[in-house]
Formats: C-alpha cells, sequence, structure tokens
C-alpha cells in the first residue's frame, strides 16, 4: 500500500473504522486485502449484501446499492457483499465488529452472521482475535447516551491499542 511504500506506516499499525454503510466499506477492503490492516473497528455494517432488502428500512436502500434480486446488481454486489466474500485462507486483520441489538436500520444479523462465518472460515488460518461487541438497549448509534458511546470508544480505542502493540508515553 501507499503508506509503507513512503514510509507513513506499516500494515500492523494500521485501522480502519467504519459505521453503516462505512462498516460495509471496511469490511470489503479487509476481505479484499486483509494484508493491508492490522485493525479492523466494523460498527454497525451492512454485510449482507444479498438480503440487506428484506429487513426494516432496507428496502430503500436499494436505490443506492441496486437491488440483489435483478440479476445484473446482483452480479456487482456478489464481487464485493462481505458476508459472501471472507477469504478462505489468511491470516486475517485483528476484527472488533459492533451492533446495538435493538437497531432497527441496520439489523444486528449483518453484524452476527459476518463474524459466525468469518470465525468459522479464518480459525485455522489466524491468530488475531475476531470478536463481536453486541451493546444492549441500542440501536444504531444516533441518540446514544454519552456514557455508552464512552464505553464504546473506549473498548474501541483499548482495542486497536493491545492489537497494535501501542505503549503510553508520557
Amino acid at each position: 500500500g501507499i503508506n509503507a511504500e513512503y514510509g507513513y506506516t506499516s500494515p500492523d499499525k494500521l485501522a480502519i473504522e467504519g459505521g453503516s454503510n462505512g462498516g460495509l466499506l471496511v469490511a470489503a477492503c479487509a476481505n479484499q486485502r486483509p494484508d493491508l490492516f492490522g485493525a479492523v473497528i466494523c460498527e454497525v455494517g451492512v454485510l449482507d449484501m444479498y438480503r440487506f432488502h428484506k429487513f426494516t428500512i432496507g428496502h430503500a436502500w436499494c436505490t443506492e446499492f441496486g437491488n440483489p434480486d435483478t440479476e445484473e446488481h446482483f452480479s456487482w454486489m456478489e464481487k464485493y457483499s462481505p458476508l459472501h466474500t471472507v477469504p478462505e485462507t489468511g491470516p486475517y486483520p485483528s476484527t472488533l465488529l459492533m451492533t446495538g441489538d435493538h437497531d432497527d436500520r441496520v439489523v444486528p444479523l449483518h453484524s452476527l452472521k459476518f463474524i459466525a462465518t468469518l470465525q468459522r472460515k479464518m480459525a485455522a488460518h489466524t491468530e488475531n482475535p475476531l470478536l463481536i461487541r453486541v451493546d444492549t438497549k441500542s440501536g444504531h448509534g444516533a441518540g446514544k447516551p454519552t456514557a455508552k458511546r464512552l464505553e464504546e470508544v473506549s473498548d474501541v480505542m483499548a482495542f486497536i491499542a493491545k492489537q497494535m502493540d501501542c505503549k503510553w508515553v508520557e
């Protein structure tokens, strides 16, 4: 990657984070180029591009993503749908998925199915943690109490620091 080529960083010190549509992006990137990242944080990601439109408000996203029930659109989605493009071999970057058990926008099944698939396929190929954090009594993120948001950010920062072997410097 360009960051390593120019000496800015190395993959083991590079984390990517995204939520919702950005969660789709970081999961697709991790699947396509797992060698580029040391840590992946995927928050409430749209991860099942074959069935997103069948749950809650997902049907409205067909204008953005296309409709997987049509052959032409499906042919695009099958190339990047995170749930369906998890690599067969590893290693895979340290990964933390995050979802809310009451998310009615991007239902938790996206994250739950993805982490199950990731753990099943990567168990023999990576020593890196593949984890999920399911927040209870919370949704997609908007309106989350400050205390819950602080817990969430603390967990993300601790995960990244641990995976990248960061040292506290005063």
